[in-house]
């Protein structure tokens, strides 16, 4: 009888682990576009369309460490073409009369210019 317990919890053990790690992980995407500018709420890229409109993608944040090799928080780099991979989360927020917002955030994790 104390092997069962010990079996069950442990696979419980695992299936909870499992199921955190699961959430915590990130998928990826990838575009092209040409780096306009650095607003207060975010990093703002030209992309186009595969119908050729054009459209700006904006990212509220970038891991710290991409603006050393790319001061983005300068005008220096706006026209320049990037390759830009970034990961989508979803924060929960209270607007001014305490309801709660889900807001989708993308962070920039990879930079490449082109």
């Amino acid at each position: 009888m104390k092997t069962k317990s010990v079996l069950i919890t442990g696979l419980l053990s695992v299936f909870l682990f499992v199921l955190t790690a699961a959430n915590t992980l990130q998928d990826t995407i990838t575009f092209e576009g040409v780096y306009d500018g650095h607003e207060d709420y975010g990093y703002n890229f030209i992309e186009t369309s595969e119908d050729g409109d054009e459209f700006t993608m904006t990212l509220q944040r970038i891991d710290e460490s991409l603006l050393k090799s790319f001061d983005l928080n300068t005008d220096k780099l706006i026209g320049s073409k990037f390759s830009v991979t970034y990961t989508t989360e979803i924060e929960t927020e209270k607007d001014e009369d305490g309801y709660e917002d889900e807001v989708e955030v993308y962070t920039i994790v990879a930079l490449k210019k082109l």
